[in-house]
């Protein structure tokens, strides 16, 4: 076998090696989101914080969704995975639940308790 052909034959296998690399690697960094699951991060309000109005605005963001829920009504989120619903509050004790679904089953649940006198 000649030099060049071993050359070529070379470069073949690195350039093969490198393409495998780079799907493997976008491959990995797309299936995160799949395997981490639904995720929730209430912005505001903290939970055990205390109201001065009875309405109060939730606002947060929810990711890697394909169903979510505010004490069992359904929300939507906008394109950027970003929500902001209205809540209103009884006095005394309240407790608000957010639940996240994801095209698997897989259920995230967050819970606010929120007090308004």
């Amino acid at each position: 076998m000649t030099d060049r052909r071993r050359v070529k034959r070379m470069m073949g296998a690195w350039i093969a090696l490198g393409a495998a690399a780079i799907v493997l690697g976008y491959g990995t960094f797309r299936a995160k989101n799949l395997v981490e699951g639904p995720r929730i991060a209430i912005n505001s309000p903290i939970s055990g914080e205390a109201a001065t109005s009875s309405i109060i605005e939730i606002r947060g963001t929810a990711e890697n969704i394909s169903f979510l829920t505010l004490d069992d009504g359904q929300i939507f989120t906008d394109s950027s995975g970003r929500f902001d619903e209205k809540v209103l509050l009884s006095s005394g004790y309240n407790v608000v639940t957010l639940k996240a679904r994801d095209r698997f089953g897989r259920i995230v649940e967050k819970t606010l308790q929120l007090t308004y006198n």
